[in-house]
């Protein structure tokens, strides 16, 4: 779901109709564009906003502008904000972003950014980004992620910084580097010649300069102490006295004239501006919510909202219009600031209950904001009214949780604020709590947050509500098994969750439902993984929940590929692809891994790595998973066919390493699997042997057995794992073990069960377009493939794959499956170890059946052996082959 954007914080303020012109400013500005960062910096009421609408108004560059607020402490929502803000200048620049935001895993922010700087460099021409109000920024990971815009920040980018306070950025590399302008509340104050202007022409005051130069000495030229002196003085026939009586701080002073001011408007409007100050932005509508009846029935204003934010614009009363329309404006925060303080201090003196009135205020805020689908909005006027009924209510959403819409961290920030008493006497609220967390990516505090939650239920009467809770914990406890692959745990809590969660709550109950078809695919129960996922498709479309619609697309897409449907996989895969986005979310790394594997196996390396790459680039962008590794293991492999063994090993070092560090034992199998095809494309069996005893790698020790030659130990291997695959229809498995069977067969001369069991596997294979798994085994199912075509099975498939032989000849790649021994000539085909073992026996004078009984083998296997050595090494009889090996240096 995306964060709803309130558009009125990207508007521009337009430049006042009657304004002091500050040239010398404007021309400071203009000459800091050469550097990164113009800090304006100064008190409230010192003309910063006022200044830099004048500068952009008349720029030459585009400016996108971004007036931030406490919302933007959410690193989510100033991400929105930020392209939201440069989108009014180029239209589609950082949509990308906005897809990544969406992800469910919690994402770097330096790796958001980077996505977006990234797009900012393709931006034409140069720009402006100009963030107003930054001191409402309390986040560190906020001033962290503008320091890093700062540090990469493209030459065609000039960022304006408008603060109350100076920002936590590194100001003094940026002064060192000659990148920052700096404008003080020293350079915004007025001299006697501004103030002049200022309360003379444009405030329609007749002062003598004594007066203007000691009103400008004792507000020490800030601008809105003179504008508030100036309102005053409207009513004041003696103004020299009037003047001489301003003492004391700006903040005695602003009290002071805001009471003047006030006193000034008639009680209508005094009460408006004093009711309506809990308002950040105002709108008639709004107005009109807040100030339905009053507050103890006292008030009943004779004109409207709207008719009043345009009285008191006219008389210019420190409000600021936030569009064209005149539809929504802000009140000047300074003034904003005195209105609250004066309505607490009206409040205690009139109705004696500042929290109720106050409270009563926000609800009305709230309740306008949720009638107009702000929910975010709502949630925040109902924490400051502190109505924890309508929170939760707001948080849960209607259909989908609010923290799933951009407001994760304000959830947090009022949980992390109420105490145990107030969580405990709505246990919603700890679920709430440990589903924020788990979205964040902070794992280890979920568990307690639940135990919490559960203990807080103990007591309470068995309802729907608190039944559809207990369903809630045992589907977050269902997803924190999932990060662990552990099914059973997986199974267990999302079957209590289904039966305990309400028929409605269905963002929960869909996430449960793809939990639950993940364990299935854990256990090789693929049917129940398929429905599953199906199911959650289903439902999460019809919500629209995006990120549920993705997994479970993923997931019918790994069920296709282990049922060796490649072509449908891959099309399902690219389904995901389009639903991620273009820079796709990092989820989409599953995907891109699928392609690899797809690719791998259509012997398309080229593109295989492309997808294998993207997919783990994709991976890193995520926090506690497994899926590097995976995606490490794929290029890995990919590496091996290519002929670069060494960087497939390095790959496999760092991915065992990683895997051990992070503990993600489940991936630890793969790792071995392809490590003893790193080693015996080596030629180290023994190595290659006790990696796979080691890991109890069933498959791989079958390999290993027949590249020693053992057949009859690797076909016994063969035929039980066989039997366990059929057994659990695993579609994948089974064909990996008929290919090795077949070439096992053939090897200890069983040619026709050989060639039978190869029909089989083509037939198989052909509707996915296998052909990697064929390569793989080298010149023995080369040959076996050879006669298998002079009997004319399957012409046009067999005629695919056997030129990929010939292929892989040329480039002299040795073969990942088996380890063949390079010959010194080229046109001498390579013997396996077993091959050269047979040679030298052979070169001994060994008879066969000595040899046979030498190397433990059956007499058929060494016949066998030989007729391959004399085809190899192109000979007919014993002492040829003898004399030709001696030639070629390999006795």
């Amino acid at each position: 779901m995306t964060i709803p954007i309130i558009s009125t914080k990207l508007y521009i303020p337009p430049p006042r109709p009657n304004l002091v012109i500050r040239s010398h400013l404007i021309e400071q500005l203009n000459e800091g564009l050469h550097g990164r960062l113009t800090l304006i910096s100064a008190p409230a009421g010192f003309g910063k906003t006022t200044l830099i609408s004048e500068w952009a108004a008349g720029c030459d560059r585009p400016v996108a502008w971004l007036s931030m607020d406490e919302g933007d402490n959410d690193p989510a929502c100033l991400l929105t904000y930020l392209v939201a803000s440069l989108q009014t200048i180029v239209t589609n620049i950082g949509n990308g972003v906005l897809g990544l935001l969406q992800s469910p895993q919690p994402l770097p922010i330096e790796s958001i950014l980077t996505v977006l700087l990234n797009e900012i460099t393709t931006m034409p021409d140069p720009f402006i980004l100009i963030l107003d109000d930054y001191h409402v920024i309390n986040a560190e990971s906020i001033d962290n992620a503008i320091a890093l815009i700062l540090e990469r920040m493209p030459p065609q980018m000039h960022l304006v910084i408008a603060t109350r306070e100076d920002p936590r950025l590194p100001m003094a590399k940026l002064r060192s580097r000659n990148q920052l302008t700096e404008v003080r509340a020293t350079d915004l104050r007025f001299d006697s010649f501004e103030a002049t202007e200022f309360l003379g022409p444009i405030m329609g005051l007749t002062l003598s300069s004594e007066d203007i130069d000691m009103l400008e000495s004792r507000t020490e030229g800030w601008i809105a102490g003179l504008q508030l002196a100036a309102l005053s003085l409207r009513g004041h026939k003696d103004a020299s006295t009037f003047i001489k009586s301003f003492t004391g701080s700006h903040h005695f002073v602003a009290d002071y004239l805001v009471e003047e001011v006030l006193q000034q408007q008639s009680t209508n409007i005094q009460t408006f501006l004093l009711y309506t100050s809990v308002l950040d932005r105002l709108c008639g509508p709004l107005c009109d919510m807040v100030l339905l009846t009053g507050v103890g029935g006292n008030f009943a204003p004779s004109s409207s909202g709207q008719e009043i934010l345009e009285y008191l614009e006219r008389n210019n009363l420190f409000i600021v219009p936030l569009d064209n329309e005149r539809r929504w404006y802000r009140y000047h925060h300074l003034f904003a600031d005195l209105l609250r303080q004066r309505l607490r201090q009206s409040i205690n003196s009139s109705l004696g209950d500042e929290g109720r009135v106050v409270a009563e205020l926000n609800i009305r805020a709230s309740t306008w904001y949720e009638d107009n689908g702000l929910d975010i909005e709502a949630f925040n006027h109902a924490v400051i009214a502190n109505d924890i009924h309508r929170g939760v209510r707001l948080i849960e959403g209607e259909g989908m949780p609010l923290f799933f819409r951009g407001a994760v961290i304000p959830v947090m920030n009022w949980l992390t604020s109420m105490s145990q008493e107030e969580m405990d006497a709505s246990p919603s609220l700890w679920v709430m709590f440990a589903s924020s967390l788990l979205l964040v990516g902070q794992l280890t505090g979920v568990e307690m947050k639940l135990q919490a939650a559960e203990k807080a239920l103990h007591s309470a009467e068995r309802d729907e509500k608190t039944s559809d809770l207990i369903g809630h914990i045992a589907s977050i406890r269902a997803t924190l098994a999932v990060s662990k692959h552990q099914a059973e745990t997986i199974i267990a809590e999302s079957r209590l969750a289904l039966a305990n969660l309400h028929p409605d709550n269905l963002p929960v109950r869909t996430a449960t439902i793809w939990a639950l078809g993940y364990a299935y695919e854990l256990q090789g129960d693929r049917t129940a993984a398929w429905k599953a996922y199906t199911e959650a498709l289903s439902i999460s479309q019809l919500i629209g929940h995006v990120m549920i619609t993705i997994m479970a697309t993923l997931g019918l897409g790994k069920i296709q590929e282990a049922e060796n449907q490649l072509y449908v996989a891959a099309e399902t895969y690219r389904v995901v692809l389009k639903l991620a986005g273009d820079p796709p979310m990092p989820v989409a790394c599953e995907a891109h891994l699928g392609l690899a594997r797809i690719m791998y196996e259509w012997n398309d390396l080229d593109d295989a790595l492309q997808q294998g790459l993207q997919s783990v680039n994709l991976a890193q962008l995520l926090e506690q998973t497994d899926r590097v590794v995976a995606g490490e293991v794929v290029i890995a492999r990919i590496k091996l066919a290519q002929g670069e063994e060494r960087e497939a090993t390095s790959i496999l070092v760092k991915a065992d390493h990683f895997a051990r560090q992070n503990n993600f034992v489940n991936q630890i199998p793969y790792i071995a699997d392809a490590q003893v095809l790193a080693l015996l494309y080596k030629g180290n069996l023994a190595e290659a042997a006790d990696v796979a005893e080691k890991h109890k790698r069933s498959f791989s020790q079958a390999k290993v057995h027949l590249a020693q030659g053992n057949m009859q130990t690797a076909l016994s291997i063969l035929e039980t794992l066989r039997m366990q695959v059929e057994e659990k229809d695993l579609k994948d498995e089974q064909l990996k073990i008929l290919v090795l069977m077949a070439v096992t067969l053939h090897a200890i001369g069983a040619k026709v069960k050989s060639i039978q069991i190869l029909k089989n596997t083509l037939m198989i294979s052909q509707p996915g377009g296998f052909i990697r798994i064929f390569i793989n085994e080298g010149i023995l199912m080369d040959r076996l493939l050879r006669e298998v075509a002079t009997l004319g099975v399957m012409p046009d498939y067999v005629g695919k794959i056997l030129p990929e032989f010939q292929a892989e000849k040329i480039k002299s790649e040795v073969k990942a499956g088996y380890p063949f021994i390079q010959a010194t000539k080229s046109h001498i085909e390579p013997l396996t170890g077993r091959e050269l073992e047979v040679l030298h026996l052979i070169a001994q004078g060994l008879s066969n059946r000595e040899i046979s009984e030498k190397l433990f083998l059956a007499l058929s296997t060494v016949k066998g052996h030989n007729q391959i050595i004399f085809e190899k090494l192109q000979v007919t009889r014993r002492t040829e082959a003898v004399a030709c090996a001696r030639k070629w240096g390999l006795l």
